[in-house]
């Protein structure tokens, strides 16, 4: 196989959602740098294998989800180390391919194949999880409804409690479902949102969007406070089965 070459090393800049003014000079460096990546042909997520200057490589990534994919306390972007390869992937090749919105992602990774995803998500997927503080902005309200939904779910709205998902613990179950705590309540609101209006998909058939769309403002409001105010488990790391042994409904990102 041909040596990758190295990369240039381009200024980093704040993230762009933080100061839209600065949007374009950092798309600009994270444009260049990524564009000097090399193609490479489609390959599973589980089979890529990241070469060991890796984390060089993604220094545009950590102006947003720090070094190494471990924000922590921010209060919207995510942590993104430790989670399933297969649903990082995934969400790589959602970025890209328009089924989820973010201009900056999209420019980034408009120009990387399959294989390259892979190996992102993979070298990510390695690294060790970030210890998040709770949330403490949530009202006793928003605690009460968030903490049914999240258990118990609403079976007269064909809504499953998330942790039948996101098991047990909502850390995550391998190789394809993430965790839902040590997330920032703005960020977990933000996503759900974007899910009932349509606004990020995932592959038919989209469970998360069928789910979305049955909940309110509010209750979406209430989950994400509720999740985000729960302690992050020191030892955090995805399940290794479902807590029920199947999906309680047919959910297409999810799929091997």
């Amino acid at each position: 196989m041909a040596a990758r070459p190295k990369l240039k090393s381009v200024p980093l800049m704040r993230c762009p959602d933080r100061r839209p003014r600065s949007a374009s000079r950092w798309l600009a460096a994270a444009a260049l740098l990524l564009l000097s990546l090399p193609a490479a042909m489609p390959l599973r997520a589980d089979e890529a294998a990241p070469p060991a200057d890796w984390g060089d490589r993604l220094k545009a990534c950590a102006a947003c989800h720090g070094d190494e994919g471990r924000t922590v306390g921010d209060d919207y972007y995510p942590s993104i180390a430790g989670k399933p390869a297969r649903y990082l992937y995934n969400q790589l090749v959602s970025f890209r391919d328009g089924r989820r919105q973010h201009r900056v992602m999209a420019s980034m990774l408009g120009v990387l194949s399959d294989r390259y995803l892979g190996e992102i998500a993979t070298w990510y997927a390695a690294q060790p999880h970030a210890k998040q503080p709770a949330f403490e902005g949530a009202t006793a309200g928003q605690l009460a409804i968030g903490e049914r939904l999240t258990v118990a779910g609403d079976s007269s709205r064909n809504i499953p409690p998330c942790q039948d998902c996101h098991g047990e613990r909502l850390t995550g179950v391998q190789p394809s479902i993430p965790g839902l705590r040590g997330l920032p309540s703005r960020y977990l609101d933000a996503q759900i949102s974007a899910w009932k209006q349509g606004q990020r998909q995932a592959a038919a058939p989209d469970c998360m969007g069928r789910i979305a769309r049955s909940l309110t403002a509010a209750e979406i409001t209430a989950i994400s406070a509720w999740l985000a105010s729960q302690p992050y488990p020191a030892d955090a790391q995805p399940a290794g089965r479902l807590p029920h042994d199947e999906l309680p409904i047919d959910c297409g990102g999810v799929l091997p």
